[in-house]
């Protein structure tokens, strides 16, 4: 049972993580797009780079140093890398839109707001939702490796068994990690 609510705790971590930097990146693919301007666009864009260029366990350090160990860090340090990909992969999604039916809306005087709305999210939305499922995918592996450095769920029960040389149990959770992310796969895939 203990195997099982870490392993829920892994999930949580990895699902929590991609739905704040899906929000966020979604936020800061804004700007990045352009839509502000080449200061704004240049600005975030760096900001995203750093973000992204930054390693989940990395950030998962910085964020034990500050949060203490536990879930919640592991969840800022995914969301934290993750904002950094979602925003940048948002924004280029954005730019590659065709521009023919936000400028319909322009020159029948809609407004900015309801442009996005109307046209770009529209238009932008199966792919950002893609990209996002995919970025969880990935975070689900992510947050069972941050466990190891103290970022909670499965990782960390592993390098505890392993520290103390229990092979059978440490085998276990091996499988629960192997058994989750299968799981993931198959519900992706469908």
């Amino acid at each position: 049972i203990k195997v099982f609510n870490a392993g829920l705790e892994t999930l949580a971590m990895s699902a929590l993580g991609t739905a704040i930097a899906a929000v966020f990146g979604l936020l800061l693919a804004l700007p990045a797009s352009g839509r502000f301007g080449v200061l704004a666009k240049v600005a975030t864009r760096g900001l995203l780079n750093l973000m992204r260029a930054i390693p989940e366990l990395v950030w998962a350090s910085m964020m034990l140093i500050a949060a203490g160990l536990g879930p919640f860090a592991g969840t800022i340090a995914l969301a934290a890398h993750t904002t950094g990909v979602l925003g940048r992969l948002f924004a280029e999604s954005f730019e590659n839109l065709a521009p023919e039916v936000e400028q319909s809306l322009r020159l029948n005087g809609v407004s900015a707001w309801q442009r996005f709305l109307y046209a770009s999210l529209p238009q932008a939305l199966p792919q950002l939702l893609s990209y996002s499922l995919y970025r969880w995918e990935n975070n689900i592996r992510a947050a069972a490796i941050m466990g190891v450095v103290g970022a909670g769920g499965l990782g960390q029960m592993l390098k505890y068994h392993l520290s103390l040389f229990h092979m059978p149990s440490a085998a276990t959770i091996i499988i629960a990690m192997l058994m989750l992310d299968y799981s993931i796969v198959l519900v992706a895939l469908v």
